[in-house]
C-alpha cells in the first residue's frame, strides 16, 4: 500500500505510522513546577541525540488539561530548566502506564502511582526508585514542529544529561550493562510494548574500514 499521511488516505482503521517507527523507548519524566510539586509522565517520542556531550530529546503534543493547552512536564522544564529521565522496564512497566493518566496540576504523578522519590545530585527534580538507571538533565532548547492545527502541535525538548546513576546489579562483571537484565521496555504502535531479553539480544561486529 502507499498513502500520503497530509491526505489521511491509508484506509486503515488506525493511522499506521506511530506502528512503524518502532520500536521507540520511553522518556519516563520526572519535573518539577516553579513551587516544587512532582510531575512524572511518560513520552514515547523519546531518543539519544549525541554521544558528546550526551544529549537526549523528547517531544509533548497538547496538552488536555490545562486552559494554555501546555502539558506540565514541557512548561516545568522550560521554567526550571531541569528534569530527569528513568529508564522504563519490565518491572516498572505499569508504574509507567498509571502515570500516562492526564491529572491535574496538583497531583503527584510519582506518588500516585506508588513509586518512591529519590533525591537528584545535579538538579532539583527527584529521581524513581524503582528505575534502575536515572539520568539527570539540564534543560538546552525547544523546538516546535511545523503544524496547521493547534490539536497536532508538538514541541522537541532537547536536554544535556549531567549526571548518570545506574543500579550496579545491572553491570556485568565485565563492566557493560546487562541488557537482558535490565528488560527496558520499547513503544510500539497502538497499545503495544515490547521488551528486550536473553533470547531477542544478539550481537554483531561493526565490519573494519
Amino acid at each position: 500500500m502507499f498513502f500520503e499521511p497530509e491526505k489521511g488516505d491509508h484506509g486503515l482503521p488506525k493511522n499506521p505510522f506511530n506502528s512503524l517507527i518502532i520500536p521507540r523507548p520511553i522518556g519516563w519524566i520526572s519535573s518539577l513546577d516553579k513551587d516544587g510539586k512532582v510531575n512524572l509522565a511518560p513520552y514515547s517520542f523519546f531518543n539519544a541525540v549525541s554521544y558528546r556531550p550526551p544529549t537526549l530529546m523528547f517531544s509533548v503534543g497538547a496538552g488536555a488539561v490545562s486552559d494554555d493547552k501546555i502539558k506540565d512536564t514541557r512548561r516545568n522544564v522550560e521554567e526550571t530548566g531541569e528534569f530527569v529521565h528513568n529508564i522504563v522496564t519490565w518491572d516498572n512497566r505499569e508504574a509507567m502506564n498509571a502515570t500516562s493518566e492526564s491529572f491535574p496540576a496538583d497531583v503527584d504523578e510519582l506518588a500516585a502511582a506508588g513509586l518512591t522519590p529519590l533525591p537528584s545530585k545535579l538538579v532539583k527534580p527527584p529521581r524513581v526508585a524503582q528505575s534502575p538507571v536515572q539520568l539527570e538533565c539540564k534543560y538546552l532548547s525547544s523546538y516546535t514542529v511545523p503544524h496547521v492545527a493547534p490539536e497536532n502541535k508538538y514541541v522537541v525538548i532537547f536536554g544535556e544529561v549531567v549526571g548518570i546513576h545506574i543500579d550496579d546489579a545491572f553491570i556485568t562483571g565485565d563492566g557493560l550493562i546487562d541488557v537482558a537484565k535490565l528488560k527496558p521496555l520499547g513503544r510500539l504502535g497502538y497499545q503495544d510494548y515490547a521488551t528486550v531479553t536473553g533470547e531477542t539480544q544478539f550481537t554483531m561486529e561493526r565490519p573494519d574500514l
